[in-house]
Parts: structure tokens; sequence; C-alpha cells
């Protein structure tokens, strides 16, 4: 692989480009932190799609396209004379030191729990104290990750089952709640119940170690790719999925879980 001395190089190099891009190309010279956004969640979304599907060739891809929003967002920052790159890096680099005593200093860790705890209670002092435990969850995060970390989040400071196995007490008693929403005329009430039921679920999947949003995930893909299956075997039939009955499109469904 490469040198540091080549790494620093390289990522000049892309610095230098976006300098000359931001006087040069009319595209690049009128964007702004708010034009940028909605292409930063994209780019991102794209890395994650490479990510769960371990596509190396379009993980460094779509990375480069997120490093280049950063340093975008680090050359806008210069020229309204608040930040740069070297600001942004610096503060990495501090936090990293302050959050990682057991590296850097001299405190003592015997698990990764133990370092993920000392995490939430570092975060809590760079404000003084004055920070709330879940206040760190950023209020835009998709729903299910946003679940998952504040459960995480809670559980870092002891708000947490004793037993992983506990949790299944909890999930049972949410689907019972939700079962008897369904005799009510009252759908405020069952979509309540349907978010304490997948809160609880998404709650398992942490005490399991189990990422809920790529299980998810892996999920959808796998159900895309057996849909595609049927929809390709109804055609070869000659049929439309709207004119075949459950049956035959469950045995198709069938082949495709074997395939």
């Amino acid at each position: 692989m490469h040198t540091r001395d080549e790494k620093i190089e390289a990522l000049g190099r892309v610095i230098d480009i976006l300098d000359t891009l931001r006087v040069k190309c009319p595209w690049d010279a009128k964007q702004t932190n708010e034009t940028l956004r909605p292409n930063t969640i994209e780019e991102v979304y794209e890395l994650c799609d490479a990510l769960i599907n371990e596509d190396d060739t379009n993980i460094c891809k779509e990375l480069g396209d997120v490093l280049l929003h950063v340093l975008f967002y680090a050359k806008i920052g210069e020229e309204k004379n608040s930040f740069d790159i070297v600001n942004v890096c610096d503060a990495l680099n501090s936090k990293l030191i302050f959050r990682h005593p057991h590296v850097f200093g001299n405190v003592n860790v015997n698990s990764t729990d133990d370092v993920l705890k000392n995490w939430e209670e570092l975060k809590l002092k760079e404000k003084g104290g004055n920070k709330t435990v879940l206040s760190g969850v950023p209020s835009a995060l998709p729903a299910m990750i946003k679940a998952d970390r504040i459960q995480e989040k809670a559980a870092n400071v002891g708000f947490d089952w004793e037993k992983p196995e506990q949790v299944w007490d909890k999930v049972r008693e949410e689907l019972a709640e939700f079962e008897q929403t369904l005799s009510e005329d009252d759908p405020k009430h069952r979509e309540e119940e349907m978010g304490d039921l997948l809160f609880s679920v998404i709650n398992a999947a942490r005490l399991y170690n189990i990422n809920p949003e790529n299980a998810l995930e892996k999920t959808n893909k796998k159900f895309i790719k057996r849909f595609n299956y049927l929809e390709r075997r109804a055609r070869e039939t000659g049929k439309a999925l709207k004119d075949m009955t459950l049956s035959e499109m469950n045995n198709i469904w069938e082949e495709a879980k074997k395939l």
C-alpha cells in the first residue's frame, strides 16, 4: 500500500484541484453549504449501499465522493474566514486523543464495553457537564438508526437489561398490546403501539450485537432479488402478477428461496 507521504501528497492534490474548480467551474463556484447538503446525504447513502454489498471497488469510489464533500465544506468555511481543513483536522485530533485516555493517557479498560462507557462520560465532560446523555443523537437521523443510538447511549450509562434474554418478555408484551389495538377503532393508539413494538425489537437486535439497519437492508435486498425472480418467471409463463393466484406466486417464491 501507499506510504504516509504518498497519502498526504494525494490529499494535497485533491485540495489543489478543488481550489481550482472553485474558481474556474461555474457549478462548483456557486455551491453553498445549503446547496451541497442534499448531495452530501445522497453520497453517504451511496457509500452505505456499497458497504452493505461489500463492494470494495465502489466503497473506494464513494469514499472519494464523501471526502470531496468534507473538503468542500472546509473550503467554504475558509472563504468565510471561519475555519479551514486544518482547523477541522486539529479539532478531530484533539477529540480523538481526549476520548481515548486508555490509549493516550493512564486509564485502564478491559473490554469494548468499558471503552464505550468512558466515551459517553467524556462526551458529557466536553460540554462542561451540561450536555444530556441523549442530546448527542442527531434529530435528523432515520428513525431506526436513531432508536438504536438512543438505546446504545442509555445502555452506556447503565440503563439496560441485566441479561439480553430479558428483552423478549418486553417484545412479547409490546406485541400483545399492539394486537389488542386491532379490535379498537383508534388509529393513533395502534400507531403508538406499533412504534413501541418496533422499538423493543430494535432493542433486542442491539442486545444480540445485530445492527438493525444493516439487518433490515439485507432483508430488503433479499426480498427484491426473490421478487424480481418471481416477476421474471411470471413473464415467462405469459402472466402478469396480478393475474396469478397467491398459490402460484408462492410456488415460484419457494423456487427463488432455493436459488
